[in-house]
């Protein structure tokens, strides 16, 4: 599954570099799919195709968060989430509704960079 932050936040930031995706951004941010990947383009549901490169809006406002659909649980970089291990309030923690198998998130790494 992948990783959430919680409102326990403290907004120290240390998660953010630790992301081999990505993924992770500070409230109020736009994120990009392009960051931190090989994405040019993706097709969403429906069809539609964003440009990696074109800003979305931030999901959370107040508190950093990370976008579920570039989180890896950095399976293929490192043994555990690098987020989850240096948040110094424990507040990231594995999102219940974006259960992910291992296999899953090897597919998810290779689709983000590209990898054959």
């Amino acid at each position: 599954m992948a990783i959430m932050i919680t409102d326990e936040c403290i907004n120290c930031g240390a998660c953010e570099p630790e992301c081999p995706n990505t993924a992770i951004y500070e409230g109020g941010v736009e994120w990009t799919w392009a960051g931190g990947t090989e994405l040019k383009m993706v097709e969403m549901e429906g069809g539609v195709v964003v440009d990696g490169n074109e800003p979305q809006p931030p999901l959370s406002d107040e508190f950093y968060y990370i976008v579920t659909d570039k989180c890896t649980e950095c399976v293929g970089f490192h043994e555990e989430p690098q987020c989850a291990a240096v948040c110094p309030v424990d507040c990231c923690v594995p999102d219940p509704d974006a259960v992910e198998t291992e296999e899953e998130l090897l597919a998810k790494k290779a689709w983000l960079h590209a990898e054959a």
